[in-house]
Protein backbone atom coordinates (compact mmCIF):
# COMPACT_ATOMS: atom_id res chain seq x y z
CA UNK A 1 0.00 0.00 0.00
CA UNK A 2 2.84 2.38 -0.92
CA UNK A 3 2.69 5.63 -2.90
CA UNK A 4 -0.74 6.70 -1.64
CA UNK A 5 -0.10 10.22 -2.84
CA UNK A 6 0.11 9.22 -6.49
CA UNK A 7 -2.83 6.83 -6.24
CA UNK A 8 -4.91 9.52 -4.59
CA UNK A 9 -4.10 11.88 -7.44
CA UNK A 10 -5.27 9.35 -10.01
CA UNK A 11 -8.44 8.71 -8.03
CA UNK A 12 -9.12 12.45 -7.72
CA UNK A 13 -8.72 12.95 -11.48
CA UNK A 14 -10.95 9.98 -12.27
CA UNK A 15 -13.62 11.15 -9.86
CA UNK A 16 -13.41 14.65 -11.30
CA UNK A 17 -13.90 13.32 -14.81
CA UNK A 18 -16.94 11.25 -13.92
CA UNK A 19 -18.38 13.97 -11.73
CA UNK A 20 -17.88 16.59 -14.42
CA UNK A 21 -19.84 14.53 -16.90
CA UNK A 22 -22.61 13.95 -14.35
CA UNK A 23 -22.94 17.43 -12.91
CA UNK A 24 -20.37 20.03 -13.90
CA UNK A 25 -22.24 22.68 -11.92
CA UNK A 26 -21.49 21.02 -8.56
CA UNK A 27 -17.83 20.53 -9.41
CA UNK A 28 -17.52 24.03 -10.82
CA UNK A 29 -19.01 25.44 -7.63
CA UNK A 30 -16.47 23.56 -5.50
CA UNK A 31 -13.61 24.85 -7.63
CA UNK A 32 -15.00 28.37 -7.45
CA UNK A 33 -15.03 28.18 -3.64
CA UNK A 34 -11.38 27.12 -3.48
CA UNK A 35 -9.20 28.87 -0.90
CA UNK A 36 -5.48 29.52 -1.40
CA UNK A 37 -2.79 28.31 1.00
CA UNK A 38 0.19 30.63 1.42
CA UNK A 39 2.71 30.36 4.25
CA UNK A 40 6.09 32.11 4.19
CA UNK A 41 8.56 31.71 7.07
CA UNK A 42 12.02 33.29 7.33
CA UNK A 43 14.24 31.99 10.13
CA UNK A 44 17.72 32.49 11.56
CA UNK A 45 19.04 29.85 13.97
CA UNK A 46 22.38 29.90 15.77
CA UNK A 47 23.73 26.92 17.74
CA UNK A 48 26.84 26.97 19.95
CA UNK A 49 27.45 23.45 21.28
CA UNK A 50 30.33 22.06 23.31
CA UNK A 51 32.65 20.45 22.09
CA UNK A 52 31.82 21.13 18.39
CA UNK A 53 34.61 22.90 16.52
CA UNK A 54 32.24 25.23 14.67
CA UNK A 55 29.17 27.28 15.55
CA UNK A 56 26.13 26.57 13.37
CA UNK A 57 24.18 29.37 11.75
CA UNK A 58 21.20 28.53 9.57
CA UNK A 59 19.34 31.12 7.50
CA UNK A 60 16.40 29.38 5.85
CA UNK A 61 13.27 30.39 4.00
CA UNK A 62 10.21 28.16 3.81
CA UNK A 63 7.38 28.61 1.35
CA UNK A 64 4.13 26.62 1.28
CA UNK A 65 1.73 27.06 -1.62
CA UNK A 66 -1.49 25.21 -2.29
CA UNK A 67 -5.27 25.29 -2.31
CA UNK A 68 -8.32 23.65 -0.78
CA UNK A 69 -11.49 23.32 -2.81
CA UNK A 70 -15.04 23.83 -1.65
CA UNK A 71 -17.29 20.79 -1.20
CA UNK A 72 -18.60 18.64 -4.04
CA UNK A 73 -20.57 15.55 -3.03
CA UNK A 74 -19.50 16.18 0.61
CA UNK A 75 -15.84 16.00 -0.48
CA UNK A 76 -13.02 18.56 -0.53
CA UNK A 77 -9.57 18.24 -2.09
CA UNK A 78 -6.41 19.85 -0.69
CA UNK A 79 -2.97 20.06 -2.31
CA UNK A 80 0.03 21.82 -0.81
CA UNK A 81 3.66 21.98 -1.98
CA UNK A 82 6.57 23.07 0.17
CA UNK A 83 10.06 24.44 -0.59
CA UNK A 84 12.86 25.16 1.89
CA UNK A 85 15.80 27.29 0.76
CA UNK A 86 19.19 27.49 2.50
CA UNK A 87 20.01 31.20 2.15
CA UNK A 88 23.51 31.34 3.60
CA UNK A 89 23.88 28.78 6.34
CA UNK A 90 26.70 26.67 7.76
CA UNK A 91 25.28 23.73 9.70
CA UNK A 92 24.72 19.97 9.76
CA UNK A 93 21.22 19.22 8.53
CA UNK A 94 21.05 15.40 8.80
CA UNK A 95 22.59 13.18 11.50
CA UNK A 96 22.19 10.11 9.25
CA UNK A 97 24.82 11.45 6.84
CA UNK A 98 28.56 11.79 7.50
CA UNK A 99 28.89 15.41 6.32
CA UNK A 100 29.49 18.77 8.00
CA UNK A 101 30.54 16.87 11.12
CA UNK A 102 32.24 19.88 12.71
CA UNK A 103 28.90 21.72 12.94
CA UNK A 104 25.99 21.22 15.38
CA UNK A 105 22.68 19.90 14.05
CA UNK A 106 19.97 22.14 12.64
CA UNK A 107 17.46 19.72 11.04
CA UNK A 108 16.14 22.10 8.37
CA UNK A 109 17.52 20.67 5.09
CA UNK A 110 16.89 22.46 1.82
CA UNK A 111 14.49 20.73 -0.57
CA UNK A 112 11.00 20.59 -1.95
CA UNK A 113 8.17 18.08 -1.76
CA UNK A 114 4.43 17.57 -1.63
CA UNK A 115 3.57 18.45 1.95
CA UNK A 116 -0.16 17.59 1.92
CA UNK A 117 -2.36 15.91 -0.70
CA UNK A 118 -5.70 14.72 0.62
CA UNK A 119 -9.39 14.11 0.10
CA UNK A 120 -11.80 14.85 2.96
CA UNK A 121 -15.30 13.37 2.93
CA UNK A 122 -18.15 14.14 5.36
CA UNK A 123 -21.02 12.21 3.73
CA UNK A 124 -21.53 9.90 6.74
CA UNK A 125 -23.39 11.46 9.70
CA UNK A 126 -21.01 12.82 12.33
CA UNK A 127 -18.00 11.42 10.47
CA UNK A 128 -14.99 12.92 8.72
CA UNK A 129 -12.83 10.66 6.53
CA UNK A 130 -9.44 11.93 5.37
CA UNK A 131 -7.40 9.98 2.81
CA UNK A 132 -3.90 10.85 1.63
CA UNK A 133 -0.91 12.83 2.86
CA UNK A 134 -2.12 14.79 5.86
CA UNK A 135 -1.30 16.61 9.07
CA UNK A 136 -2.24 14.79 12.30
CA UNK A 137 -2.04 16.30 15.80
CA UNK A 138 -3.44 14.30 18.72
CA UNK A 139 -3.97 15.80 22.20
CA UNK A 140 -0.86 17.79 23.23
CA UNK A 141 1.22 16.19 20.40
CA UNK A 142 3.37 14.26 22.87
CA UNK A 143 2.70 10.99 21.03
CA UNK A 144 1.51 12.13 17.58
CA UNK A 145 2.16 15.53 16.01
CA UNK A 146 3.33 17.44 12.95
CA UNK A 147 6.58 18.82 14.45
CA UNK A 148 5.43 22.27 13.32
CA UNK A 149 8.47 24.04 14.77
CA UNK A 150 10.81 22.69 12.08
CA UNK A 151 10.73 24.17 8.59
CA UNK A 152 9.65 20.86 7.01
CA UNK A 153 6.74 19.54 9.06
CA UNK A 154 5.98 15.87 9.64
CA UNK A 155 3.01 14.47 7.70
CA UNK A 156 1.40 11.06 7.35
CA UNK A 157 0.24 9.00 4.37
CA UNK A 158 -2.85 7.65 6.01
CA UNK A 159 -6.56 6.93 6.18
CA UNK A 160 -8.12 8.74 9.15
CA UNK A 161 -11.71 8.41 10.38
CA UNK A 162 -13.09 10.76 13.04
CA UNK A 163 -16.58 10.01 14.32
CA UNK A 164 -18.80 11.73 16.91
CA UNK A 165 -21.57 9.23 17.80
CA UNK A 166 -22.77 11.66 20.47
CA UNK A 167 -21.85 15.29 21.14
CA UNK A 168 -19.47 14.57 24.01
CA UNK A 169 -17.64 11.58 22.49
CA UNK A 170 -15.04 11.66 19.71
CA UNK A 171 -13.60 8.49 18.20
CA UNK A 172 -10.46 8.97 16.12
CA UNK A 173 -8.78 6.06 14.28
CA UNK A 174 -5.94 6.24 11.73
CA UNK A 175 -4.16 3.65 9.64
CA UNK A 176 -0.82 4.89 8.27
CA UNK A 177 1.81 3.26 6.10
CA UNK A 178 4.32 6.09 5.67
CA UNK A 179 5.64 8.88 7.87
CA UNK A 180 7.14 11.83 5.99
CA UNK A 181 9.68 13.15 8.44
CA UNK A 182 11.30 16.56 8.89
CA UNK A 183 14.53 15.49 7.15
CA UNK A 184 12.87 15.44 3.72
CA UNK A 185 12.54 12.87 0.96
CA UNK A 186 16.24 13.00 -0.02
CA UNK A 187 17.40 11.87 3.42
CA UNK A 188 18.00 8.18 4.21
CA UNK A 189 15.84 8.73 7.31
CA UNK A 190 13.31 10.99 5.59
CA UNK A 191 10.61 8.30 5.35
CA UNK A 192 9.45 5.68 7.81
CA UNK A 193 7.59 2.80 6.12
CA UNK A 194 5.50 0.21 7.88
CA UNK A 195 2.10 -0.24 9.44
CA UNK A 196 0.69 1.98 12.15
CA UNK A 197 -2.66 2.26 13.89
CA UNK A 198 -3.51 5.32 15.99
CA UNK A 199 -6.67 5.02 18.12
CA UNK A 200 -7.90 7.86 20.29
CA UNK A 201 -11.23 8.13 22.14
CA UNK A 202 -12.07 11.36 23.97
CA UNK A 203 -15.05 12.15 26.20
CA UNK A 204 -15.78 15.77 27.06
CA UNK A 205 -17.74 16.50 30.24
CA UNK A 206 -18.00 20.14 31.09
CA UNK A 207 -14.56 21.72 30.96
CA UNK A 208 -12.81 18.38 31.47
CA UNK A 209 -11.72 15.83 28.88
CA UNK A 210 -10.79 12.19 29.42
CA UNK A 211 -8.91 10.49 26.60
CA UNK A 212 -7.94 6.84 26.15
CA UNK A 213 -5.41 6.00 23.46
CA UNK A 214 -3.61 3.10 21.84
CA UNK A 215 -0.80 3.40 19.29
CA UNK A 216 0.56 0.37 17.44
CA UNK A 217 3.67 1.07 15.33
CA UNK A 218 5.49 -1.57 13.28
CA UNK A 219 8.19 0.12 11.20
CA UNK A 220 10.32 -1.54 8.53
CA UNK A 221 14.09 -1.81 8.87
CA UNK A 222 15.79 1.24 7.35
CA UNK A 223 18.98 0.68 5.35
CA UNK A 224 21.76 3.25 5.19
CA UNK A 225 21.35 4.74 8.68
CA UNK A 226 23.23 4.12 11.96
CA UNK A 227 21.71 1.38 14.11
CA UNK A 228 20.52 3.93 16.70
CA UNK A 229 18.41 5.66 14.00
CA UNK A 230 16.72 2.50 12.70
CA UNK A 231 12.94 2.98 13.18
CA UNK A 232 12.50 -0.76 13.66
CA UNK A 233 13.95 -0.21 17.15
CA UNK A 234 11.05 2.10 18.09
CA UNK A 235 8.29 -0.21 16.87
CA UNK A 236 6.02 -0.31 19.89
CA UNK A 237 2.61 -0.74 21.45
CA UNK A 238 1.62 2.21 23.66
CA UNK A 239 -1.58 2.21 25.75
CA UNK A 240 -2.58 5.07 27.99
CA UNK A 241 -5.01 7.69 29.23
CA UNK A 242 -4.99 11.46 29.61
CA UNK A 243 -7.13 13.75 31.76
CA UNK A 244 -7.14 17.53 31.31
CA UNK A 245 -9.37 20.42 32.29
CA UNK A 246 -9.73 23.88 33.72
CA UNK A 247 -11.65 25.41 36.64
CA UNK A 248 -12.29 29.03 37.68
CA UNK A 249 -11.21 29.88 41.22
CA UNK A 250 -12.21 33.43 42.10
CA UNK A 251 -10.13 35.57 39.71
CA UNK A 252 -7.84 32.66 38.91
CA UNK A 253 -8.20 29.92 36.30
CA UNK A 254 -6.68 26.62 37.36
CA UNK A 255 -5.68 24.17 34.63
CA UNK A 256 -4.61 20.59 35.24
CA UNK A 257 -3.35 17.66 33.18
CA UNK A 258 -2.25 14.11 33.92
CA UNK A 259 -1.16 11.38 31.50
CA UNK A 260 -0.12 7.78 32.06
CA UNK A 261 1.00 5.23 29.47
CA UNK A 262 2.62 1.81 29.22
CA UNK A 263 4.84 0.83 26.29
CA UNK A 264 6.21 -2.50 25.08
CA UNK A 265 8.04 -3.78 22.02
CA UNK A 266 5.83 -4.60 19.04
CA UNK A 267 6.03 -6.10 15.58
CA UNK A 268 9.54 -6.58 14.20
CA UNK A 269 11.37 -4.72 16.98
CA UNK A 270 14.54 -6.69 17.87
CA UNK A 271 14.54 -5.23 21.40
CA UNK A 272 12.44 -6.29 24.37
CA UNK A 273 11.05 -3.79 26.90
CA UNK A 274 8.13 -2.81 29.13
CA UNK A 275 8.29 0.85 30.14
CA UNK A 276 6.04 3.42 31.81
CA UNK A 277 5.37 7.10 31.18
CA UNK A 278 3.61 9.71 33.25
CA UNK A 279 3.28 13.47 33.29
CA UNK A 280 1.44 15.93 35.50
CA UNK A 281 1.01 19.68 35.13
CA UNK A 282 -0.77 22.41 37.08
CA UNK A 283 -1.31 25.90 35.61
CA UNK A 284 -2.65 29.06 37.18
CA UNK A 285 -3.80 32.03 35.06
CA UNK A 286 -4.49 35.54 36.38
CA UNK A 287 -5.33 38.20 33.83
CA UNK A 288 -2.36 38.32 31.40
CA UNK A 289 -0.13 36.14 33.56
CA UNK A 290 0.33 32.39 33.90
CA UNK A 291 2.41 30.03 36.00
CA UNK A 292 2.89 26.32 35.25
CA UNK A 293 4.51 23.58 37.32
CA UNK A 294 5.02 20.11 35.91
CA UNK A 295 6.87 16.84 35.84
CA UNK A 296 7.32 14.38 32.98
CA UNK A 297 8.88 10.95 33.52
CA UNK A 298 9.86 8.44 30.82
CA UNK A 299 11.28 5.14 32.03
CA UNK A 300 14.42 3.46 30.74
CA UNK A 301 15.75 -0.05 31.42
CA UNK A 302 19.44 0.61 30.76
CA UNK A 303 19.21 -0.52 27.14
CA UNK A 304 16.28 1.50 25.77
CA UNK A 305 14.09 4.40 26.88
CA UNK A 306 10.38 5.06 26.43
CA UNK A 307 10.00 6.56 22.94
CA UNK A 308 7.51 8.79 21.13
CA UNK A 309 8.82 8.67 17.52
CA UNK A 310 5.75 10.40 16.04
CA UNK A 311 5.52 13.20 18.61
CA UNK A 312 6.32 16.90 18.34
CA UNK A 313 9.42 16.47 20.47
CA UNK A 314 10.55 20.12 20.48
CA UNK A 315 7.61 20.97 22.76
CA UNK A 316 9.00 18.77 25.55
CA UNK A 317 12.20 18.53 27.60
CA UNK A 318 13.40 22.00 26.67
CA UNK A 319 13.93 23.82 23.38
CA UNK A 320 17.63 22.95 23.15
CA UNK A 321 16.45 19.49 22.00
CA UNK A 322 19.03 17.57 24.03
CA UNK A 323 16.65 14.67 24.69
CA UNK A 324 14.92 14.02 21.35
CA UNK A 325 16.00 10.41 21.87
CA UNK A 326 15.10 9.32 25.41
CA UNK A 327 18.22 8.29 27.37
CA UNK A 328 18.53 4.52 27.96
CA UNK A 329 18.11 5.18 31.69
CA UNK A 330 15.02 7.29 31.07
CA UNK A 331 14.45 10.90 32.04
CA UNK A 332 12.74 12.83 34.83
CA UNK A 333 12.00 16.42 33.75
CA UNK A 334 10.76 18.85 36.43
CA UNK A 335 9.89 22.30 35.15
CA UNK A 336 8.36 25.67 35.90
CA UNK A 337 7.14 28.18 33.31
CA UNK A 338 5.99 31.81 33.60
CA UNK A 339 4.00 33.42 30.80
CA UNK A 340 2.61 36.80 29.81
CA UNK A 341 0.01 37.51 27.10
CA UNK A 342 -1.41 40.93 26.27
CA UNK A 343 -3.63 42.27 23.50
CA UNK A 344 -3.38 45.61 21.74
CA UNK A 345 0.17 46.51 22.76
CA UNK A 346 1.33 49.47 20.63
CA UNK A 347 0.72 48.43 17.00
CA UNK A 348 0.67 44.69 17.85
CA UNK A 349 -2.50 42.61 18.02
CA UNK A 350 -0.90 40.39 20.68
CA UNK A 351 2.38 40.27 22.57
CA UNK A 352 3.50 37.24 24.58
CA UNK A 353 6.56 36.28 26.61
CA UNK A 354 7.58 32.98 28.21
CA UNK A 355 10.39 31.97 30.59
CA UNK A 356 10.88 28.30 31.52
CA UNK A 357 13.30 26.35 33.70
CA UNK A 358 13.93 22.59 33.46
CA UNK A 359 15.86 20.31 35.82
CA UNK A 360 16.75 16.93 34.31
CA UNK A 361 17.86 13.64 35.80
CA UNK A 362 17.65 10.03 34.66
CA UNK A 363 14.61 8.07 35.86
CA UNK A 364 16.85 5.06 36.50
CA UNK A 365 19.97 5.58 38.67
CA UNK A 366 19.06 9.27 39.22
CA UNK A 367 21.97 10.65 37.19
CA UNK A 368 22.18 14.43 36.84
CA UNK A 369 21.31 15.31 33.23
CA UNK A 370 21.76 19.07 33.50
CA UNK A 371 19.39 22.03 33.50
CA UNK A 372 17.95 24.45 30.97
CA UNK A 373 16.50 27.95 30.74
CA UNK A 374 14.25 28.89 27.81
CA UNK A 375 13.00 32.35 26.84
CA UNK A 376 10.64 33.52 24.10
CA UNK A 377 9.03 36.78 22.98
CA UNK A 378 6.40 36.74 20.23
CA UNK A 379 4.37 39.48 18.60
CA UNK A 380 1.49 39.27 16.11
CA UNK A 381 0.43 42.01 13.71
CA UNK A 382 -2.44 41.08 11.39
CA UNK A 383 -1.06 38.12 9.37
CA UNK A 384 2.57 38.59 10.48
CA UNK A 385 4.12 36.82 13.48
CA UNK A 386 7.60 37.71 14.74
CA UNK A 387 9.52 35.67 17.28
CA UNK A 388 12.75 35.79 19.28
CA UNK A 389 13.69 32.65 21.19
CA UNK A 390 16.63 31.42 23.30
CA UNK A 391 17.50 28.02 24.81
CA UNK A 392 20.40 27.66 27.27
CA UNK A 393 21.27 24.11 28.35
CA UNK A 394 24.02 23.58 30.92
CA UNK A 395 25.51 20.27 32.02
CA UNK A 396 27.24 19.55 35.32
CA UNK A 397 30.84 18.74 34.37
CA UNK A 398 31.28 16.41 37.34
CA UNK A 399 28.00 14.48 37.27
CA UNK A 400 26.34 14.71 33.84
CA UNK A 401 27.20 11.95 31.31
CA UNK A 402 29.64 13.12 28.62
CA UNK A 403 27.01 12.72 25.89
CA UNK A 404 25.25 15.85 27.21
CA UNK A 405 27.27 19.07 27.05
CA UNK A 406 26.55 22.78 27.16
CA UNK A 407 24.40 24.11 24.30
CA UNK A 408 23.08 27.58 23.47
CA UNK A 409 20.52 28.21 20.72
CA UNK A 410 19.11 31.48 19.42
CA UNK A 411 16.28 31.98 16.91
CA UNK A 412 14.85 34.99 15.11
CA UNK A 413 11.82 34.33 12.92
CA UNK A 414 9.22 36.15 10.84
CA UNK A 415 6.18 34.36 9.38
CA UNK A 416 3.33 35.41 7.14
CA UNK A 417 0.29 33.13 6.76
CA UNK A 418 -2.60 33.81 4.38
Amino acid sequence: MRNWTYRLGMVAMAVSGVAGAADFGVLGGAIGESKPIFDLRLRYEDVDQTPMAEEADAETLRLRLGFETGKAWHTTFLAEAEAIVDLAGHYRDDNALARDLSYPMVPDPAGEEINRFQLVNTSLPGTTVTLGRQRINLDDQRFVGNVGWRQNEQTFDALRIVNKPITALTLDVTYLNQVNRIFGRESPQGRYHGDGVLANAAYQFGSDKLTAFGYWLDFDHLNGVPVALDPQRVSSETLGARFAGERPLSKLKIGYMATFAKQSDYGSNPLSFDLDYYSVELTGKYRQYSLSLGQEVMEGNGAVGFSTPLGTLHKFHGWADKFLATPVNGIDDRYVSVGYLAKGVAMLDTLSATVSYHSFESERLSQDLGEEVDLQVQGKYQRFVGLLKVALYEADERRTPAAYQDTAKIWAQLEYVW
